[in-house]
């Protein structure tokens, strides 16, 4: 059991939990949710030492082993499976060990050592590592791929499955879908259900919270709240009791008038039997949902398009894919305006690429993609944020995509996403520094503005809070233009999309069923992959799909190589003359060198040093340029 004993913590002189004091029983799955910066990370820092109570106590088991995420990753050699099977420590100390007693003849011992290996499960250790990879969405190639081989989202994959692996009592889960895809996403539901001990979990996907978790445990005004039951009986909870403040109220009777005209129009649109009908159920709950929100810092609508094509883009028999290389064949798609359609597929299925083809990133291999009279597509990527100007504020980004309006009209609109008043995310801060959800936030912000009458987004969730994703939810139930949504987050695809079509097998089809059949579709897929012993993707595309991973990381090699020879040779160069100037340095120290009649070897000296002082910071600013531009590259993976 947890207990926590009038507890404070704080982070930067200030306070976020103040005399907080209850018990979460052994067993217990908690959801943990609160406004960004209340504390549900630093909460966390409380268990694994990373940050110490200002008063009071927080006690667990001295026995407990604590599972968390790692926040980085060495760039190691080391082969994925390997790492993985690092996250169980006490496995990896008796391998240790039995090789230390096997060298010594120690037979007690080795028998001893033996014993407990496999009391821990260790002979089963790597089938249970393996199973964890094939969860988290590695093909079997990937197990004996070095680390340092793979880019960050499937680093963070790799943590994952090392916390996982961890034998723990207590399992502290900060965002863990972040990376994930649906797919995975569906996976680790599934194993968390299972799992025997005691969990944390942070999470902003409300579905996920739902399936995973029995309690809540919210930060709010300093203050720690245990609710029973899962994130949509936390909400219930929580707006009765807003419910009986007079201010909320009146707000939330307009906010649920607003809602209710979203699902009397759909209502009389609703004539695909199950998805409509879980749609106009979702809909309907919003009307809670709408009361636990009252308080949210978010509040935007889209702009009315100005103008929409009907229809506003078509494929006709195109194919997409990257030089030679076909992800997907034989497209038939019409996209009008009003309709909204969620793209369902297993990670690598080309559900971005066929986003891409549809923003006009990618052209058609084969076929036609025919844009409408007056398209304006707004295109929300998962590499949106690297766009944005590191050094610009939001208002200066703003400015740089319209100059016509008043500031203070701009400034109104970024109220909307939160950019207000001073502070370390407002309208007037450079984005370089914002976090993640902040530049997210800032990237729809610029989207929205621009009233584009046909949405692409592919992953927009990523890194935002459940306040604004019910923000995003509410503008999107209004928005008058077409959608196209990749999400993982299902709560997001029940209310927004009214069509779901399958990207499977190098084709996209209409899928015949809602999220529910979609996650039995998964489960047989996954079946059929263990069954085969392979991907269900198929021989030829996996060896495809190998041999342009490798011409990818080869062009990529072929970019760095020069940086990294240079980098080298400038290092050797520095070494060199920072050698050099130290021993001028040292013999113009000399007093006598100055008493001399003769003083040309002291301007000889001085000119030298002088020379070398220069070369030194030129040398070094073309090397952080050269470091700035590796970092500008992706990592080969």
């Amino acid at each position: 059991m947890i207990s926590l004993r009038r507890l404070n913590f704080a982070r930067a002189g200030r306070t976020l939990v103040d005399d907080a004091s209850l018990q979460l029983h052994d067993g217990w799955k908690i959801g943990l949710t609160g406004a960004n910066g209340s504390g549900k990370s630093s909460l966390f820092a409380l268990f694994i030492g990373g940050l110490h109570a200002e008063a009071g106590d927080i006690d667990w088991p001295a026995t407990w082993v604590v599972g968390h995420v790692a926040q980085e990753t060495e760039a190691t050699e080391r082969p994925a499976l390997e790492f993985v099977l690092d996250g169980d420590v006490e496995l990896r100390r008796i391998e240790a060990d039995l090789l230390a007693a096997e060298d010594a003849h120690q037979g007690e011992r080795i028998a001893s050592l033996y014993a407990r290996f496999g009391e821990i499960g260790g002979y089963a250790a790597r089938a249970r590592a393996a199973e964890l990879l094939h969860g988290l969405g590695f093909a079997d190639a990937d197990f004996i791929r070095p680390v340092a081989e793979f880019s960050g989202g499937w680093r963070v994959r790799l943590n994952l499955a090392r916390a996982l692996m961890c034998r723990s009592d207590l399992l502290l889960l900060d965002e863990p879908t972040n990376h994930l895809d649906l797919d995975a996403t569906l996976w680790l539901e599934g194993w968390l259900k299972t799992y025997p001990g005691t969990l944390l979990l942070i999470s902003h996907d409300r579905d996920f919270l739902d399936a995973v978790v029995g309690n809540i445990l919210h930060i709010e005004q300093k203050n720690l709240m245990l609710y029973s039951g899962g994130y949509s009986d936390f909400e219930r909870q929580r707006a009765a009791r807003l419910a009986g403040q007079q201010a909320m109220y009146e707000k939330q009777q307009r906010e649920i008038a607003h809602l209710h005209s979203f699902i009397d129009r759909f209502r009389a649109k609703a004539t695909k039997a199950r998805q409509a009908q879980s749609r106009i159920k979702a809909l309907a709950r919003m009307e809670e949902v709408a009361a636990a929100h009252l308080d949210t810092p978010f509040s935007f609508r889209f702009a009315e398009p100005a103008a929409q094509p009907d229809p506003l883009l078509q494929l006709e028999g195109a194919a997409a894919g990257y030089g030679e290389r076909r992800v997907l064949s034989g497209l038939q798609l019409t996209l009008r305006p009003g309709e909204r359609v969620a793209l369902l597929g297993r990670n690598g299925a080309g559900k971005s690429t066929l986003v891409k083809l549809l923003a006009g990133e990618l052209k058609p291999l084969a076929g036609v993609r025919r844009a409408g009279k007056g398209l304006a597509i707004g295109y929300f990527a998962q590499h949106q944020l690297e766009h944005l100007r590191p050094d610009e504020s939001p208002l200066q980004h703003m400015v740089r995509l319209d100059s016509r309006p008043r500031e203070q009209e701009l400034r109104d609109f970024l109220g909307g996403f939160d950019f207000r008043g001073a502070g370390s995310a407002s309208a007037d801060a450079p984005c370089g520094p914002f976090s993640g959800g902040e530049k997210a936030r800032l990237a729809l912000a610029l989207i929205l503005w621009q009233k584009p009458n046909l949405l692409l987004l592919d992953e927009p969730t990523n890194h935002l809070d459940l306040e604004m994703r019910e923000a995003l939810n509410l503008a999107l139930q209004e928005y008058e233009g077409g959608v196209v949504l990749v999400s993982h987050d299902r709560h997001l695809l029940r209310t927004t999309a009214d069509t779901l079509w399958l990207v499977a097998d190098g084709r996209l089809t209409p899928f015949d069923g809602d999220l529910d059949d979609y996650a039995d579709w998964l489960g047989r897929q996954r079946t059929a992959q263990i069954a085969s012993g392979g991907d269900a993707i198929g021989k030829d595309e996996r060896k495809q799909q190998r041999v342009q991973a490798q011409a990818d990381r080869q062009a990529l090699l072929e970019k760095r190589r020069p940086l990294l020879k240079e980098v080298d040779k400038l290092e050797k160069q520095l070494a060199a003359w920072q050698s050099e100037k130290a021993l001028l340095d040292t013999r113009l120290g000399d007093p006598s060198l100055y008493a001399a009649a003769d003083r040309s070897q002291l301007e000889s000296l001085l000119k030298r040093q002088g020379d070398l002082t220069r070369q030194i910071e030129q040398t070094e600013m073309r090397w952080l340029e050269i470091h700035e531009s590796l970092e500008a590259l992706p990592e080969p993976g």
